[in-house]
């Protein structure tokens, strides 16, 4: 028996979106879309069948949440598609007390909006997505997958921040996010390896717009570069990643309010901050002989990713498996060679043409750590656990 799954991943002006067929021997996507630029005056709404063939594309106006779900079910009418049974929900972040996927109930529901300030550029969108499903589809079960789950189980000392022990006990802590996709590429790293749970010192680098980082053991998680929000770590397309407090309590003399300094560090700082042109890896990447600030603003970030590196090689005691996902690990040839150069005390040894071509494993074969490149799938995992919370269907491995 096949469960089919809506995933829905929300953004704040987008919405991603996968239908998928779950069985207990077979993992089938039936289309992929979404609909771009909700909120103003042209959306938008595409979607692909898997072989990426474009089976609808029209403009259009999507004001809110609300009308986005409704022209989303109203596509999936088709008469070729199956209806969904279930609808899965990308959650940016679970706090303390969600650390598994769940079926949304009022009570979840709930709990969410008390933890729109540790994620409000994901959580407010997201939880509008979730009102609309119930009021366009009642009888439909949700599910809400957790970008925090992944990393619950590091240790207390990972996950405290060096404050007075009260702030623990009011849920500040290193929640770390891009879990899904970390379980994922965990996943298929297992069957690649030919192992039940791999044996070693992996890091595991999500490249994108947002980007992270996460230290493994032996399929355990130590150490993430994400902290309480998703603006901490290394720097990104738009945010500042980790900074001095100090400097925030400057801006704070200065005059600057909390909503100043939201916009600053989560939407005009990284990539975009420092090159003063794009957040976009491939434009600054395609200016950068020409630009002297897209070449500063790729070489700050390869070094950022670098620092995480070697600081979690050093949590691990060693590296044997460095991988790359997102869009930036999975595309940007040079942004790899860049972070990996010189690394060779760590055991990294780069196969330059195995790289330029984004093939599986880009390390020489001499190289003590293998590095691979692994096309992250956030949706087929947020299917996977919806089938499994809503139907008790456990996913094919």
């Amino acid at each position: 028996m096949e469960n089919i799954i809506l995933c829905l991943n929300a953004g704040s002006s987008s919405l991603k979106f996968a239908l998928y067929a779950i069985s207990k021997s077979n993992e089938k996507k039936i289309i992929e879309g979404a609909i771009e630029g909700i909120g103003q005056p042209s959306a938008r709404l595409w979607i692909r069948d898997p072989q990426k063939h474009l089976v609808e594309d029209r403009q259009a106006k999507f004001a809110n949440a609300h009308e986005t779900i409704g022209a989303l079910f109203e596509a999936l009418e088709k008469p070729d598609l199956p209806r969904p049974a279930a609808v899965g929900h990308r959650i940016v972040h679970g706090g303390v007390r969600y650390t598994a996927p769940q079926k949304i109930t009022a009570e979840l529901q709930s709990d969410l909006h008390a933890l729109v300030p540790l994620a409000p550029l994901h959580l407010p969108s997201q939880i509008e997505l979730i009102e609309a499903v119930r009021n366009w589809r009642p009888n439909l079960p949700q599910v809400a997958c957790f970008d925090t789950a992944f990393h619950c189980r590091m240790s207390e000392v990972a996950r405290r921040f060096p404050l007075p022990r009260s702030f623990w006990d009011q849920g500040v802590r290193r929640y770390g996010f891009h879990g899904l996709s970390y379980e994922y590429v965990l996943s298929v790293l297992e069957k690649q390896a030919n192992e039940p749970v791999i044996k070693g010192r992996t890091i595991i680098a999500h490249l994108g717009n947002g980007a992270s980082m996460v230290a493994i053991r032996d399929g355990i998680p130590m150490d993430t570069s994400m902290g309480l929000t998703p603006t901490g770590g290394f720097m990104m397309g738009t945010r500042s990643g980790d900074l001095d407090p100090g400097l925030v309590l400057y801006l704070l003399r200065s005059g600057d309010d909390a909503q100043t300094l939201e916009k600053l560090l989560d939407h005009q700082s990284g990539l975009l901050g420092v090159s003063g042109l794009s957040a976009d890896m491939k434009t600054l990447l395609e200016k950068r002989s020409s630009n002297p600030h897209a070449d500063q603003a790729v070489t700050m970030f390869c070094r950022s990713v670098r620092k995480f590196l070697g600081a979690f090689a050093v949590v691990l005691g060693g590296l044997d498996t460095l991988v790359f996902t997102g869009g930036i690990g999975e595309r940007a040839a040079p942004v790899r060679e860049e972070i990996c150069r010189d690394l060779e005390f760590l055991g990294v040894t780069l196969d330059a043409a195995q790289n330029e071509n984004h093939t599986t494993i880009i390390s020489t074969p001499e190289s003590k750590c293998t590095v691979r490149v692994i096309p992250t799938n956030e949706d087929l995992m947020i299917a996977r656990h919806t089938s499994k919370v809503a139907f008790g269907q456990n996913q094919k491995l």
